[in-house]
């Protein structure tokens, strides 16, 4: 009776641990003057339907009314063409798009601000998604 309760205290132990290691963020060995940090890069198809529908100017709006006031202390914008399969008839649809990358701030609205970032482009250009992914770095300026 004891070895099978320890034995199950051991396995509870074991779980709790590997639980808790996958929640936790590696930590950094940031070199100089770097500090660890997130970097957050937001992938958007400028497609609207089969055609470009996120023009330029519409896309220079967008950063200067939705994004550039969540992340005031700087981004950079890419060009890029992505592609994704379309559910519905599982074709590879190719579409021009943009990257953005931000440093973030780290503080506790982080992720409110991204999500509300990614919900202003879906709603106003029509998009089925934004990709967003966020990951440990090491920064400088």
């Amino acid at each position: 009776m004891r070895i099978a309760f320890v034995s199950a205290l051991s396995v509870l132990i074991l779980a709790a641990a590997a639980i808790s290691g996958r929640a936790q963020t590696p930590l950094l060995s940031c070199y100089g003057t770097q500090q660890p940090k997130q970097v957050a890069e937001l992938l958007f198809g400028r497609d609207i339907g089969n055609r470009l529908g996120v023009s330029e100017a519409a896309w220079a709006r967008f950063i200067a009314r939705e994004v550039t006031p969540r992340f005031p202390d700087g981004l950079i914008v890419t060009d890029a063409v992505g592609q994704w399969r379309d559910p519905a008839s599982g074709t590879i649809v190719r579409e021009a798009a943009k990257r953005v990358e931000i440093v973030l701030p780290g503080d506790s609205e982080d992720e409110a601000r991204l999500d509300a970032v990614a919900a202003a482009y879906k709603r106003k250009f029509h998009q089925r998604s934004v990709g967003i992914i966020v990951r440990p770095a090491c920064v400088s300026f």
